[in-house]
C-alpha cells in the first residue's frame, strides 16, 4: 500500500472537508496518506471525479507509487494543470504549457 498525495487548487470546501476525513493535510491543499489501498484510493477518486462533474472548478491531482507505471508513478488529474506531464522514453519531465 503506497504513500498517496491528493493536491487541491481552486476547488470548492467541501473537497477539503472530504478529504481531511481520509488524509492528513500537510499544507493547504496537498493530503498525504501513507497507506492507501487500491480500493479505497479508487473510491475517494470516484468521490472527487463526481464532484468535479458536477463542479467543475479548480485542479485535482492524485499521485502515488506504481511500479508498473513510468517512472513509478501513477497519476489521476482533473481540471487544468498548469504543466503538462510528458513520458521521455521512461521518464517523466515537466513541460510548460
Amino acid at each position: 500500500m503506497p504513500m498517496t498525495m491528493v493536491v487541491t487548487r481552486d476547488v470548492e470546501a467541501r473537497y477539503r472537508g472530504f478529504l481531511t476525513s481520509i488524509m492528513l493535510e500537510v499544507a493547504p491543499g496537498i493530503y498525504v496518506a501513507p497507506d492507501l489501498s487500491a480500493g479505497v484510493r479508487t473510491r475517494i477518486w470516484t468521490v472527487l471525479s463526481g464532484w468535479y462533474d458536477v463542479l467543475g472548478r479548480g485542479a485535482i491531482v492524485m499521485v502515488w507509487r506504481d511500479p508498473s507505471a513510468t517512472g513509478a508513478l501513477a497519476m489521476e488529474m482533473l481540471g487544468e494543470p498548469p504543466k503538462e506531464i510528458v513520458d521521455a522514453d521512461g521518464i517523466l519531465l515537466v513541460k510548460r504549457k
